[in-house]
């Protein structure tokens, strides 16, 4: 049974989340304090974490980055707060995704579905230049590995089967983080980002920007 460990400090959504998401077939663990949520991390093995901004102790925001210098566990950030600066604070801190309250159930059983979708082990890629196991989720470049958050790999991995192709900011929100967010692209330039501060010279040449419309991943032969 997969395990969610629910940290929100307000009670009746607490409530609210734990009956759903057990009504939906998950184990719930909840709490309502950040460093109470980190030693039950410590503790447990939970397959998602679902993490409100605004709690005592630790704040989701250094929760997760405590989280992320150990595991790669998906994390899912909510917040009562719709600010651009919040969400690329949250997606920098090491969060797979993000809700902002008000939100529907069906929206968040969706992401929490999305991010497990794409924590599943897949098959291996490899190029020229690049070498990607995804069982082991393990990236080698010219011979040295790189490491990865779970979404830049999942990104990357996208790119590196998509060779050539140009691909728009919705395309790749759709197939990394599995829903449609056509109003919150600026992810994908995020993401982005990290992965060029990442990857060798030769393969952030390979990770085109194409103006206006996206990005494309073409190695030269």
């Amino acid at each position: 049974m997969t395990k969610i460990l629910v940290v929100e400090d307000e009670q009746n959504i607490a409530r609210f989340l734990s009956l759903e998401l057990n009504y939906e077939g998950f184990a719930v663990t909840v709490t309502s304090d950040g460093r109470d949520a980190y030693e039950l991390f410590l503790q447990n093995n939970f397959d998602v974490l679902l993490i409100d901004i605004m709690i005592p102790g630790f704040n989701g925001l250094e929760l997760t980055r405590r989280v992320r210098k150990s595991s790669e566990v998906p994390i899912l950030l909510v917040t009562a707060r719709d600010a651009v600066m919040d969400k690329v604070s949250g997606l920098e801190a090491g969060a797979d995704d993000y809700i902002v309250k008000p939100f529907a159930i069906e929206e968040l059983l969706a992401r929490i579905r999305a991010i497990l979708r794409r924590s599943e082990k897949q098959v291996a890629t490899t190029d020229a230049r690049l070498t990607i196991d995804e069982p082991a989720r393990k990236v080698v470049a010219d011979g040295e590995e790189i490491e990865l958050t779970k979404t830049e790999f999942d990104l990357l991995l996208y790119f590196t089967k998509n060779p050539g192709r140009v691909l728009t900011r919705p395309q790749i929100i759709e197939a990394v983080w599995g829903f449609d967010a056509q109003a919150e692209t600026n992810v994908v330039d995020v993401y982005v980002r990290h992965l060029r501060k990442k990857l060798p010279r030769d393969l952030i040449d390979a990770l085109q920007t194409v103006r206006g419309v996206g990005y494309k991943y073409e190695v030269e032969s």
